[in-house]
């Protein structure tokens, strides 16, 4: 509203001083006039900003759907695919009905006020959100409801059946993920941070963004489901149930939809994080959501080096060659973004540096610690999510900055330990309180989901028939068959594998040889070696005629001989005779990896 016209408006209304004797206003009833109007204008603005920047970040935060979706799609086979995409819709879906019914009910009815606020176990009111002013608030809590519930797909991927999804979903976001959320985040809730009056330790759990509330939820969901529902058939042990002695492989059909999949769950989290402020016009809270972007990103990161690094170290140090695994470095980002969830408002900067290499240490050991222990996560979702949403939720604990939480929380009486130990005490009030509220949401998951798997385990209802597992759920819940689209893949995969038998073979000749002659300059171990494929063997020649280093092995009818780029017999040849003598009846010439390591 212009001035001129609050002016005229204000005129309008005053235009006989209130006293019907035709007199012009009073100056002080004027100003009281305009000022009102300009204080309803201004709220109505603040409101409106408020409601599009939830609404926007509910957006970012519904988009991580896509990628979770592209997440497990390329994590799993081929004849998974459409299958596993339905049921990342039928997530989507379930947790929208379970959190409108009654979920937000339970979550934050009636207690979204601190000021009239009383402690409760769960909400009482707006079921149906009936009596639900801001809606936007209500879109905004879904998008992170159905974020958790989409969080154990994943992990079941390939081996539930679709009844399974769609009934956990509805389970979890109506009553399981609504009791955490109100527990740690309402002020209402015993551990919450806003509560208004007494809370736990005198701070209560400081959970920003939902380290616990979100991902530990999902994290400890996966990891009970995955326990009863058993590994994939194949993965650790063989059609008769026999354990194998190194866990099989299932390596996923895409890493570039994983790829994808990490940059869009990467991108929204800005809104899962930044849009935790609620309101941008309060306060300082533009700062906070700006803060809290900055840590987001560095938390990521440094996830993703810290993973990709630490793994291409121990695999040098066990193989002697170097290694850059894409999936590790993924799945370390996502580790770091979920660590740093819960403590990007309240941490400093580099405080999210050292969160997330930290989330990258623990991923890589839990990820290779369920392998060990045969528990078959098809996508990592429990390292991921829970064992860093525990450390997310820990490390807010150790690291909260005392201005930052005041002006979060209102109150920096209690702080990070170390920030602790910088003040001469070691308050370390904050920290038991975070590690209650770990405790708590593993229980309650744990006594709540563990009976409901167990009781769909019991129904028959879980776990998919182990021929439709073999063959691929595509051809069962979605109607796909084998068409010309996957034979002309498992073609081209076969072709493949020839062309990789191929180039394995090469290097360990490389390697033997490498072994056997490591001294000297010029000899043939410093040059690629020239294997050319028989004729007879009915295969295609794989780089047949390249010459990658200065002296090439042929074989010969009497073992494996030195040439030069010329053709000639070099000086090597001569030793490389002595041993084809000397090894001639155990020696098979046309593999180099069989001489014995005792010769030369």
């Amino acid at each position: 509203m212009s001035t001129g016209n609050t002016y005229q408006s204000c005129m309008a209304e005053l235009g006989d001083g209130g006293e019907g004797n035709g007199t012009s206003p009073s100056t002080e009833a004027l100003l009281l006039c305009i000022s009102s109007k300009y204080d309803n204008a201004s709220k109505s603005t603040d409101e409106s900003i408020d409601t599009l920047f939830l609404i926007y970040a509910a957006s970012l935060v519904f988009f991580m759907q896509a990628g979770f979706a592209m997440i497990s799609a390329g994590c799993v086979r081929l004849n998974n695919v459409q299958n596993t995409l339905l049921k990342n819709l039928l997530d989507a879906c379930g947790a929208s009905l379970g959190f409108y019914s009654i979920g937000y009910a339970f979550a934050w009815g009636g207690s979204t006020d601190p000021a009239t606020a009383t402690t409760t176990f769960i909400g009482t009111q707006n079921f149906f959100l009936v009596g639900v002013e801001d809606e936007s608030f209500w879109l905004f809590q879904f998008a992170f409801c159905a974020t958790s519930a989409t969080i154990v797909a994943g992990a079941l991927a390939e081996r539930c059946q679709m009844t399974a999804y769609l009934a956990y979903s509805l389970v979890l976001a109506a009553f399981v993920y609504p009791v955490v959320v109100h527990s740690i985040w309402s002020p209402s809730g015993f551990l919450s941070a806003t509560k208004p009056e007494d809370p736990l330790f005198g701070v209560g759990v400081v959970d920003f963004a939902g380290s616990s509330v979100v991902h530990l939820t999902g994290g400890a969901t996966a990891l009970i489901a995955t326990l009863i529902l058993g590994p994939r058939t194949g993965r650790f042990y063989d059609l008769r149930g026999k354990p194998l002695e190194k866990a099989k492989d299932f390596p996923g059909h895409s890493l570039s939809l994983q790829m994808l999949g990490v940059f869009i769950l990467w991108f929204g989290w800005y809104g899962f994080n930044a849009g935790s402020t609620i309101s941008i016009t309060t306060g300082e809270n533009y700062l906070i959501a700006s803060h809290a972007a900055i840590c987001t990103t560095l938390g990521a990161a440094a996830g993703a080096i810290m993973t990709l690094f630490l793994h291409t170290i121990v695999e040098e140090r066990l193989t002697g060659e170097v290694k850059f695994n894409l999936q590790y470095a993924m799945n370390g980002c996502l580790s770091g973004l979920v660590s740093v969830t819960a403590g990007c408002a309240v941490i400093e900067s580099w405080a999210s540096v050292v969160v997330g290499l930290v989330s990258g240490l623990l991923y890589l050991v839990s990820s290779k610690l369920l392998v060990k222990r045969r528990i078959d996560d098809a996508v990592d979702a429990i390292p991921v999510h829970m064992v860093n949403g525990i450390w997310g939720c820990l490390s807010v604990g150790f690291f909260a900055e005392p201005s930052l939480m005041e002006h979060v929380y209102g109150s920096s009486e209690h702080v990070g330990w170390f920030y602790s130990w910088g003040r001469g005490s070691i308050d370390g009030r904050l920290l038991a309180c975070q590690l209650i509220g770990c405790l708590f949401v593993c229980g309650w998951v744990t006594i709540t989901m563990a009976p409901f798997f167990w009781f769909l385990h019991y129904l028959g209802f879980l776990r998919a028939d182990t021929l439709e597992e073999v063959v691929g759920l595509d051809v069962e819940y979605t109607g796909g068959l084998m068409d010309r689209h996957i034979q002309s893949q498992n073609e081209a995969e076969a072709k493949m594998e020839d062309y990789v038998s191929e180039y394995l073979k090469r290097r360990d000749e490389r390697m033997y040889i490498k072994k056997q002659y490591s001294t000297g300059a010029g000899n043939i171990f410093s040059g690629g070696i020239y294997r050319q494929q028989s004729r007879r063997s009915g295969t295609d020649e794989l780089h047949a005629h390249s010459v990658h280093g200065m002296s090439v092995l042929r074989p010969n009818s009497q073992g494996i001989e030195a040439l030069d780029l010329n053709g000639r017999r070099t000086s090597s040849s001569e030793r490389l005779s002595t041993m084809n003598r000397s090894n001639s009846n155990d020696t098979d010439p046309n593999n180099v990896q069989t001489q014995p390591e005792s010769v030369l």
